[in-house]
This record gives structure tokens, C-alpha cells and sequence, in this order.
């Protein structure tokens, strides 16, 4: 039987704090010191602490990414990158330091008191940082709106007609019909108007990036994200970010679990014959949790079936694409619909809700039973 030795690596940009913990429950667990945070160093590493079978080395997510994790894994050393909120805390403890953290992970590992994280391969995490870039652009757009919005509005400029904001009609009144008796005043409308435009441009480029990487993905991603997209109130850009935020769904083996990993699970506090329950726990990928909201949100609606998704169910490479759509569509939003046409509330067991909060609610209080 081989004796696993257990490393503990407390990972920062330029170091890593290294301490292994000796086969069995009262082995040793010694400090190495620090290395540099280079591949030449965890060579020299690997090669001290040598035979590789007889390691298993973690670290905690974070900043750093999962360059460590494809480094020992190419050295032969199984690697697993750790969950950082789920480490165990010893209430009383008041001192941190890098030798202690590492020492901490390697006796916690050896115990098995560690929760580890899906690393996603080359492709999922291109696609990841793809989707968040799209994500940020997208919020950095908002911003630059309100900038720009909250500036006219602080100066008493308003369009003569009614237009919709931010279409094309009135970003040609912003250009055409704002102006300022101040040349101070006319550079900061020039400013932002040229952030909000260079924003836009920014998200379209971002898409058409998305677009290329749905072509050159692994077909059976692809596959996936057409599926998806037979749903309703999941579109292009919801079905690739649930792809890249999920990863291989077949890694659950119960759909508990995949709630979980996104969050959207009910709180519990219970205690003797005492059941309290409350909100979303909210300790996933939130990613992942904003997304399938938004796309829970479409259930509010009538149940039907629209040009538009008619459309993506008939693109949908999974055969029976439509029939999954048409079974999670009606069974679920029919009941409340009817209980809504009627003016009556909606009740699910002892829960009554009002006519205007139908829909699906995720997480929602009272709903985490069995």
C-alpha cells in the first residue's frame, strides 16, 4: 500500500508557502519554506519531494488561476484546487501567516476536510473568459449611460419629442441637438458621449468574438448550447454562459447538486421539531445564478412557443430538443396562469401567492421543501 504524502500550497503572485503532512492521522506536518512562483521551481519541488505517485498537492482558488494545477499535473503530481470558504476555521484563531495557512491546508487535506473545485479544461476556460469580458462590457456600458444620462438630466436637457433612450434616434439628438454655452461643458458632453459609443462597440465586438468561438467549439459543447436554446428564455448569450460557468453537467449526480454549485438552494436554520427555511443561499457561482434567474424570469409569461424560439428548437442539434421545451414550459407556468386568468392566488401547499408574483421564483421562501 503506498503511503500518500500530502502537500499544502499557499499560492500568492511571486511565492508559494509549501508544508507536507506525513502519511497517517499523527504524521508530522512540516514547513518547506517558499519557492518562487515559477515552473522551474516547482520542477526543483517536485523532484525533491519525488516518488510523484506518493503525492497529492492542493491549493486554494483565487487570483492566480489554475496555472499551478496544469504545471503539477503535466509533473506527474495530482493536484486538486481546494474551495477557500469551505476550509474549516478554528474559532480562536487570531494568527495568519503563509507557513500556517500552508500547514493548515496540508493537515485539513490529509483528513479529507476539503472540498474541491471543478478545474475546467483549456476550452471551457477560454469560453469563461470570453462570456465575463462580454459580461464586463456590458456593465461598464451601464455606467457610461448613467454618466451621460445623469449629466444632461443635471442641465436641464431634454429631447423635444418623445424618443426612446439610447436608440439611434436619440443618441443623434445627444450629438446633433445638445449644446453648452460653456466650452468646458461641451468637452464633458464629448466625453461621454464617446465612452457610451465606444462601449457599444465594444459589446459588438465581444458577440461577434462569441459567435466565432460557438464555431470552432468542441461539437459536443456545441451541441449543448444549441440545446439550451430551445428553452424558452435562453437565447444565444445565456446558453454559452451557462455552458462556460457549468462545465460538463454529466459531473452531478443529482440535480441537488447542481443547484447547489449555482446557489439557488433554500437557507435552512432548523433546530428539534422547529423547520425555518429563508432565502437562496448564494454561495455558488454567481455567474451562474444571475443567468438561470434571467432566464426563470421568461416563465412569468403565457406559455407558447414564439417564432423566435421556434426557430432555435429547429437549429437545436439534440434530437427532442423541442419536447423538453414544451414539457418544462407547460406543466410548470400552466397552473399559475390559470389561478392568474381566474383572479385567484396561486397556492402550493400551505404558500398562497399573490396574482401579480406568478412565475417560477428560485429559491423563493417556503419553497425549499423536499
Amino acid at each position: 500500500m503506498k503511503k500518500i504524502r500530502f502537500v499544502g500550497l499557499d499560492v500568492h503572485a511571486e511565492t508559494i508557502t509549501v508544508a507536507v503532512a506525513e502519511p497517517g492521522r499523527n504524521g508530522e506536518v512540516r514547513s518547506l519554506g517558499s519557492i518562487p512562483n515559477r515552473l522551474e521551481s516547482v520542477r526543483k519541488l517536485v523532484k525533491k519531494l519525488e516518488p510523484v505517485d506518493q503525492l497529492q498537492a492542493c491549493y486554494e482558488a483565487g487570483p492566480t488561476g489554475y496555472v499551478l494545477y496544469w504545471q503539477l499535473t503535466e509533473l506527474g503530481v495530482k493536484c486538486e484546487v481546494v474551495a477557500p470558504t469551505l476550509i474549516p476555521v478554528k474559532a480562536g484563531d487570531r494568527v495568519k501567516t503563509d507557513r500556517k495557512d500552508a500547514e493548515k491546508l496540508a493537515r485539513s487535506y490529509r483528513a479529507g476536510d476539503l472540498t474541491p473545485v471543478w478545474v475546467p479544461d483549456e476550452a471551457h476556460e477560454a469560453l469563461r473568459d470570453l462570456v465575463r469580458a462580454r459580461l464586463a462590457a456590458k456593465r461598464d456600458q451601464l455606467r457610461a449611460r448613467h454618466r451621460l444620462s445623469k449629466f444632461l438630466l443635471r442641465h436641464g436637457q431634454r429631447p423635444s419629442t418623445k424618443v426612446k433612450a439610447w436608440t439611434v434616434a436619440y443618441l443623434n439628438w445627444v450629438k446633433k441637438g445638445v449644446h453648452f454655452d460653456q466650452p468646458a461643458q461641451d468637452a464633458t458632453l464629448t466625453d461621454y458621449l464617446h465612452e457610451v459609443e465606444h462601449e457599444q462597440e465594444r459589446i459588438a465586438r465581444l458577440e461577434q468574438a462569441i459567435d466565432d468561438a460557438i464555431k470552432t467549439m468542441p461539437e459536443r459543447m456545441r451541441a449543448v448550447v444549441e440545446a439550451l436554446q430551445s428553452l424558452r428564455g435562453i437565447a444565444k448569450i445565456s446558453a454559452v454562459t451557462v455552458v462556460a460557468e457549468l462545465g460538463e453537467v454529466s459531473r452531478f449526480k443529482k440535480p441537488r447538486q447542481l443547484m447547489g454549485y449555482s446557489g439557488t438552494v433554500s437557507s435552512e436554520h432548523s433546530s428539534g421539531e422547529r423547520t425555518r427555511r429563508g432565502g437562496i443561499t448564494k454561495t455558488g457561482n454567481a455567474h451562474l445564478r444571475r443567468i438561470v434567474i434571467e432566464a426563470a424570469w421568461a416563465y412569468r409569461h403565457r406559455p407558447g412557443i414564439g417564432t423566435t424560439l421556434r426557430a432555435r428548437q429547429k437549429t437545436a442539434s439534440q434530437p427532442g430538443g423541442e419536447r423538453y421545451c414544451l414539457e418544462g414550459t407547460t406543466p410548470i407556468a400552466s397552473p399559475v396562469h390559470q389561478a392568474h386568468s381566474e383572479g385567484k392566488d396561486y397556492t402550493e401547499g400551505s404558500h398562497s401567492r399573490r396574482p401579480g408574483a406568478f412565475g417560477i421564483h428560485l429559491g423563493y421562501r417556503g419553497c425549499g421543501r423536499e
